[in-house]
């Protein structure tokens, strides 16, 4: 079941249509959260973000699209889809109504509401190998769209074919003073000699949940020295770990970059402690 602007509809059902601004333009925005035994992990953080992002793309946000309000459609479609009492990957899409060419007719907005199961409650620590290459084809722009999470997301199309027509688990973009910016599916950290960094906004990142949480417990913990700052391409091999965050994985460590392989012991300690803030989300 799929749910649009409140209607709980079945997924073969065509609601959307060729004039949709999401598809001609990608007009839209979406939030991607897991949930589980009916609670939203993060969701403050989803929702303010999902609001700040309309404002920016001057989209008009509804009276009653308050946090109460959309966590409970969001309840409904997973109850809808018999994901109440497990786990589910949550996306909410909003886009703009239809009409007009690249100047829209109206700001006002529609939504829609998926849910997916996941297999575990929790984050857990993949032990897979996990190899990752940098995508040149193509480059980021280091403005504040990209650090929105919109559908214009054909980088990142094309970076997944590349990474699988190659045999990589994932890769690593760049923008356009070629630095390391984020992973196709998430944001990028790098562990070395205990100190933890990841890439400013000003870069041109995806402004992600998990990295807001991570960079909030690396400021509570001692041990680590901890750095937003510019990545570049050569530091990479001499790291000690590298990972990937985001929503639904969590934290996936970076096994194998060229010919340098990484360990996960950082990985696992946040991983643990990134698990109980959640709980307390």
């Amino acid at each position: 079941m799929v749910n649009y602007n409140g209607n709980l509809l079945e997924e073969n059902t065509q609601f959307l249509d060729h004039q949709n601004r999401g598809l001609r333009y990608g007009d839209a925005l979406f939030e991607t959260m897991r949930m589980v035994n009916g609670k939203l992990f993060f969701w403050e953080d989803h929702y303010l973000r999902l609001m700040a992002s309309m404002r920016v793309l001057r989209m008009e946000i509804p009276m009653d699209f308050t946090m109460e309000f959309l966590e409970s459609k969001i309840s409904e479609t997973v109850e809808a889809n018999s994901l109440s009492n497990s786990q589910a990957r949550i996306r909410f899409t909003v886009f703009r109504e239809k009409g007009g060419l690249y100047l829209p007719t109206t700001n006002e907005i529609s939504y829609c509401i998926e849910a997916l199961p996941l297999k575990n409650p929790f984050y857990v620590l993949s032990e897979d190998a996990y190899e990752v290459e940098l995508f040149k084809d193509f480059y980021v722009n280091a403005d504040m769209l990209s650090t929105l999470k919109t559908n214009n997301k054909i980088i990142n199309v094309v970076g997944s074919i590349f990474a699988k027509e190659n045999d990589y688990q994932n890769c690593l973009l760049l923008n356009s003073s070629k630095q390391v910016i984020e992973a196709l599916n998430g944001n990028i950290f790098l562990v070395k000699n205990g100190v933890i960094k990841t890439p400013p906004l000003k870069d041109g990142c995806l402004n992600g949940i998990i990295r807001k949480k991570l960079i909030d417990i690396l400021g509570k913990i001692e041990g680590y020295k901890f750095e937003e700052a510019s990545i570049s391409p050569f530091e990479l091999q001499k790291a000690d770990e590298l990972f990937i965050t985001n929503s639904i994985a969590g934290i996936q460590p970076i096994t194998r970059y060229r010919k340098k392989e990484f360990g996960s012991t950082v990985a696992k300690e946040l991983l643990g402690k990134l698990n109980a803030t959640a709980r307390l989300s």
